[in-house]
């Protein structure tokens, strides 16, 4: 009789396990859409090109690839860290999975991030970037497009260095991590 309940406890852990671990990234926002804990925001992509973007014409093509941006934060709130921490985990296991193929990872002494994407090399269909401070809380960046490319995310990320890229929108979303 033991043994059975002992078969049972592990048979339905590994379903739950499995069940986890089949959980998409957009599942996952979805459920947290009605989350008061969760900040977030949907960017048309267009929106991203400001009246006083200077972009070479394969600049805006390269932004024309992507269609829409998803921001969800999670900001810890007065050293609320349980639920942070359950969250993280979560959202890491989901990251974690096959499907989603690893960029870069960049590390300073009060974050990190982690760069992701799915698709093929050469035609990407989302970009994940998951950034973490332990004492503010984590943000996931979700670029959707059609066929985008790392070698063209990075020249646009330059033209956002040159401050062609509107990030106005994000401004007040970046607030909440502030100290």
């Amino acid at each position: 009789m033991i043994l059975v309940k002992y078969c049972m406890v592990l048979a339905l852990t590994a379903i739950a396990l499995t069940s986890c671990s089949d959980k998409s990234l957009q599942k996952y926002l979805v459920e947290k859409q009605d989350d008061d804990k969760f900040v977030k925001m949907d960017i048309a992509a267009s929106l991203l090109q400001g009246n006083t973007s200077n972009f070479t014409q394969e600049e805006k093509d390269i932004l024309n690839t992507i269609k829409k941006v998803n921001v969800v934060a999670y900001p810890i709130i007065e050293g609320d860290t349980a639920d942070y921490v359950k969250e993280r985990q979560e959202l890491k296991a989901i990251l974690d999975q096959e499907q989603y193929k690893e960029l870069t990872r960049i590390k300073s002494n009060d974050w990190n991030a982690t760069l992701k994407y799915m698709g093929e090399e050469d035609a990407i269909d989302e970009v994940i970037v998951f950034a973490i401070d332990d004492t503010r809380g984590f943000a996931v960046f979700r670029l959707l497009g059609d066929n985008m490319r790392p070698d063209q995310m990075l020249k646009l990320m330059k033209s956002a260095e040159r401050g062609d890229l509107d990030v106005s929108k994000l401004k007040g979303f970046g607030e909440i991590f502030k100290d």
